[in-house]
């Protein structure tokens, strides 16, 4: 299965599973009045906006090249992984407002063993949504991918912070609610902070990091004709990058065997390196002492 159907698939998957879970959640919460509970159901329904981002993100980014984008759409990856990563932001100042709330105005849940059957539900149904979110990612290296996988990770294990307030609520111990609401809002916030500057970092045109360009230069450096690697430079096209690059090559040789040196590296970089799309060479020919 390609790279752009399997994320496909992935959207899909996370918009069923949340929006079962939104449903269990929100009507838990509001019989029970659990804060922690209904942050949980939020979070969730910010899931199913997220899902559907990740959908239509993929959808763009896997359109090929045209007169007005030449180098396809792939950035569409990060500009709709930065939109998940504000709305998260936005849902988790929310959910701590709200709990801070909770936790001034002392207020209390009704136990229920619905509660714990929820709590065990989303973090079995969130389990098996990051197990293949996991697998996706590692197959491809789609950051909406990898947002999706992060947020279930985070909803399985926050959730279960959720069952634990609610266990304690049953013996009386109602502020953990309102202080595992808050939790879980700032683990939103850290795991959106940090999506939000992967793809900035993308979208600002991040060189590919010191050691792959190194990898690159010695790979090129294999080739005895090719004296040394100037003005090596990266852009971000998406999730791969264009190399453009100067080769110091011997004066003497003749122009066309120059340019099939140059032509061969074009080919041969982006296979050899996953992480490069395309590979633009400059020839200059220099002077060679003769001992």
């Amino acid at each position: 299965m390609n790279r752009y159907e399997s994320t496909r698939k992935v959207g899909i998957f996370g918009i069923i599973g949340n929006v079962f879970l939104v449903i269990i959640k929100f009507s838990v919460s509001l019989v029970s009045h659990s804060q922690a509970l209904l942050a949980d159901a939020i979070n969730s329904a910010g899931d199913i906006f997220s899902s559907i981002m990740t959908a239509i993100g993929n959808k763009i980014a896997s359109t090929p090249h045209d007169e007005d984008h030449n180098f396809g759409h792939g950035k569409a990856e990060y500009i709709f992984s930065l939109i998940i990563s504000i709305f998260m932001l936005f849902i988790a100042s929310k959910i701590l407002i709200d709990s801070i709330i909770s936790i001034i105005t002392k207020k209390v849940f009704i136990f229920s063993y619905f509660l714990v059957i929820v709590c065990m539900l989303t973090i079995i149904t969130k389990f098996i949504l990051y197990i293949y979110c996991k697998k996706v990612y590692k197959s491809h290296q789609n950051i909406l991918v990898k947002a999706s996988m992060k947020d279930h990770r985070n909803d399985m294990l926050l959730t279960f912070g959720t069952l634990i307030s609610v266990l304690l609520g049953n013996y009386g111990l109602y502020f953990f609610d309102g202080i595992f609401g808050s939790i879980i809002s700032l683990y939103i916030m850290y795991s959106g902070i940090g999506i939000f500057l992967e793809s900035y970092k993308i979208l600002m045109d991040v060189s590919l990091v010191k050691a792959e360009k190194e990898n690159i230069i010695s790979y090129i450096l294999k080739n005895k004709q090719i004296k040394s690697v100037n003005d090596f430079n990266t852009v971000a096209i998406g999730y791969k990058y264009i190399a453009i690059l100067t080769i110091d090559v011997d004066g003497n040789l003749n122009t066309f065997d120059s340019h099939v040196i140059a032509d061969n590296l074009e080919k041969s970089i982006p296979k050899e390196f996953k992480k490069i799309s395309k590979v633009i060479v400059h020839v200059n020919p220099i002077k060679i002492d003769k001992e």
